[in-house]
């Protein structure tokens, strides 16, 4: 019932009301149950346990019902048919890359006719509506169960069709092509779009048999299983302070599961557990973040909002967004003023965000004009899938100086398009002063780039150790620490695996897997009892190889995460990935046979993923048998001739079988393939000269080294010339390598004796 009639009534009027409105709804629901029951029900809709039919929400909950069904959320996924589908399906065509595809409908009924998994051209049933706007896709059957996403979408302002790829067209039935496992419903979208999903794939037969509970997101999404609800509200009980509502009570952890970019650690999550107990989030990685914490790939809101003083502070996305048609709770800048204002929020102890900030005086723009909206300077948008444009949430302040430094945006010259970053910081330091530029940025620890690992690692102990910095920060920080070369951090991740906040520990966890094996159980061991899932995943993944006989009393707390870590591989036993990593895990168990099958079984969920080939035929290479290394490498190559990586592990396995002759031609393919690896290319010269055609290595050499600055390549150049007293080609080599390390004494002395031999001074 609304709180206005409970705060009129007595406690005995609310009840009887409550009862007779109750019975009323339930009858009416009855009634349309009846007559408007769909013709054509989704026949993977299915009453899990603990879960009711959806409609019997909106027999008590109408405003909310109402209200949501306005909302995105409410139609992400639909049947197709004529309600539903915005796209054109009146015998359309749609062209790219010499590739056509067409729609056609008929009977009520929407069909695709594009290139299949064979490559040939073929039919396909479009089942569902997948999104609403600003662009829609469409779900087709292939057979085995598995819906397609298809990589051409509508777009709903344009009402035109449009590709969603960037690069060339994957090869039919590759994981990047539409039939494809990237764009399989089943495995990389059903958790977010319907309600209570379940995949259930078949490993035996690699189908699927997936249900759940209402086709598109609905109340239980957010609310959890509403059974007990029911029969609470069933009961006739008058509500109190001390009933249960048989609900979990919903706050912002509801959003998490789907607005992050995160691995699916456990099935079976519902609204009310804890998140970092059924997903793992991505940290502020290089190839999702930009080093200020801005999204780069598609991340959604999590991650970047959990940077944010207003995270720190206590704000959720419930203070922004209204929960059921999840609109904003205000428009313009007075969504920001509800905290900003010039009064300080008594909400707010550790912070105070006070301030006169809906002004020309800090906005520097015209009231009302597009400079004036605080989302454009703090929330600049990034479009993703061409047409969807969605604003960063870490709500950073616009640094033009560091985006001319490290490339990151800057809502200046992103709404300011004619004018650059110089132009855009020297306005600043006109309205602000100079000082703005020292402010301290996550990005100066993030962005070093610079060759002093030592600087770049104190730079991020400094956030680390910095507990006014976000969790996500601070264990993204612990990680990236451990992949910088040529200093030992394994003191800091220890320090960082007894921090209070999950996400450092998690850092902490994964930067481990970074350094050398016999540290790791001393920095993390006993994160292996962690109370949070993802840790203890990320722990046992990072302490798989480490002997049995070193973990003491820790060897009850290792088999236990190993267990969380099997849930894992369960929970993904769809995904090539995942079943490759875990054969990783395995392997460093020394349960080879189990590795093994796992790997295998990496390759038959995606024979398409190289990846997959090259960890089997180097897992029979690490065990020694190089006979069936080599052979998997051919059969890989054979499948994949154009795959430089694949090329490149043959010849290896070639070189381990000595066959060398063979193996030259293998690295000369990885070569053409992939010109700009000077790994392959200096592995190339060393094959040639081993087969007793050094002249040929170095006229190679030759040509590759002054095409780009690569000490690798000169240096070896070098080596050969001075093999073949060579000597003036030797001389410009040495010359060539003072220029890339000017402060290498061995390298001018080098030069200098080669000098007095040509008479070069």
């Amino acid at each position: 019932m609304a709180a206005s009639v409970r705060s009129e009534a007595g406690k005995g009027l609310v009840f009887l009301l409550s009862l007779l409105l109750l019975l009323l709804a339930t009858s009416a629901k009855s009634h349309a149950t009846e007559q408007i029951a769909p013709p054509n029900p989704d026949p993977r809709l299915s009453l899990h346990e603990g879960f009711v039919d959806e409609r019997s929400c909106a027999s008590c909950h109408s405003d909310q019902a109402a209200a949501f069904a306005k909302s995105h959320h409410a139609k992400a996924m639909a049947l197709a048919d004529d309600t539903t589908v915005r796209g054109d399906f009146d015998n359309a065509r749609f062209e790219h890359d010499g590739i056509v595809t067409n729609f056609t409908r008929r009977e009520g009924r929407f069909f695709v006719k594009a290139e299949g998994p064979d490559g040939k051209e073929g039919e396909f049933e479009v089942k569902y509506t997948f999104a609403y706007e600003p662009l829609q896709q469409y779900l087709a059957d292939i057979g085995g169960g598995r819906l397609q996403a298809l990589d051409i979408a509508w777009d709903t302002a344009k009402r035109q069709w449009f590709w969603l790829g960037n690069e060339s067209p994957a090869r039919p039935g590759s994981t990047y092509h539409w039939t494809g496992p990237f764009y399989r419903w089943n495995r990389t979208c059903i958790d977010c779009h319907s309600t209570d999903p379940q995949a259930n794939f078949q490993p035996a037969t690699n189908e699927y048999k997936s249900s759940y509970v209402a086709t598109s997101i609905g109340c239980q999404s957010c609310h959890g299983p509403g059974a007990k609800h029911l029969v609470w509200a069933q009961s006739g009980n008058a509500p109190s302070a001390n009933t249960d509502p048989g609900l979990w009570k919903v706050d912002a952890t509801a959003c998490f599961a789907c607005h992050a970019r995160r691995s699916r650690l456990l099935s079976g999550y519902e609204a009310g557990k804890p998140f970092l107990d059924y997903f793992s989030p991505a940290l502020l990685r290089e190839d999702l973040y930009f080093p200020d914490g801005q999204i780069l790939d598609e991340v959604f809101e999590y991650g970047s909002f959990q940077q944010s003083k207003m995270a720190r502070a206590g704000v959720t996305c419930l203070d922004c967004h209204r929960p059921h048609d999840t609109g904003l709770k205000v428009k313009g800048n007075a969504l920001c003023t509800q905290c900003h204002a010039e009064i300080r929020s008594e909400r707010f102890v550790k912070q105070d965000p006070s301030g006169r900030f809906d002004t020309p005086d800090h906005t520097h723009h015209a009231v009302g004009s597009a400079g004036a909206q605080c989302a454009n300077c703090h929330m600049p948008e990034r479009t993703y899938m061409k047409v969807d444009p969605r604003r960063d949430h870490s709500f950073v302040i616009p640094r033009p100086d560091l985006s001319t430094a490290l490339g990151t945006p800057n809502a200046c010259t992103t709404c300011h398009a004619g004018k650059d970053n110089t132009w855009a910081a020297e306005t600043m330091d006109t309205w602000y002063g100079a000082d703005w530029r020292k402010r301290p940025t996550i990005a100066h620890a993030f962005g070093d780039n610079a060759n002093d690992n030592q600087r770049t690692v104190e730079a991020l102990r400094q956030l680390v150790n910095d507990h006014g910095q976000a969790g996500i920060v601070r264990g993204s920080a612990i990680a990236r620490m451990s992949r910088v070369g040529g200093t030992d951090v394994a003191a800091d991740i220890r320090a960082a695996s007894v921090d209070a906040d999950p996400l450092v520990r998690l850092g902490a966890a994964e930067a481990a897997a970074n350094i050398p094996p016999e540290r790791r159980l001393e920095a993390i061991g006993d994160l292996l009892s962690d109370n949070t899932r993802a840790v203890r995943v990320a722990a046992a993944t990072a302490l798989g190889s480490t002997p049995a006989d070193l973990f003491g009393n820790r060897r009850g707390s290792f088999e236990a995460a190993v267990d969380d870590l099997r849930a894992y591989v369960v929970a993904n036993a769809d995904v090539a990935e995942a079943q490759g990593n875990y054969g990783f895990f395995l392997f460093g168990l020394r349960r080879g046979a189990d590795a093994e099958i796992a790997f295998k079984r990496a390759i038959s969920l995606d024979p398409t993923l190289e990846g997959s080939h090259v960890n089997l035929a180097e897992f029979y290479r690490a065990i020694g048998q190089n006979d069936s290394s080599e052979q998997t490498y051919a059969k890989a190559v054979y499948q994949f001739p154009e795959q430089a990586d694949l090329r490149y592990g043959h010849g290896l396995a070639l070189v381990r079988k000595k066959a060398l002759n063979d193996a030259i031609v293998e690295f000369g393919e990885a070569v053409r393939l992939d010109a700009g690896s000077s790994r392959y290319k200096t592995t190339l010269a060393v094959a040639l000269d081993a087969a007793g055609r050094t002249t040929e290595a170095l006229d190679k050499l030759d040509g590759w080294a002054f095409a780009n600055a690569d000490a690798d390549i000169t240096g070896l150049a070098l080596q050969y010339s001075l093999k073949l007293q060579r000597l003036p080609d030797a001389l410009r080599f040495a010359e060539r390598m003072a220029e890339l390390h000017p402060q290498d004494q061995k390298i001018a002395e080098l030069l200098e004796q080669l000098r007095d031999a040509t008479n070069q001074k």
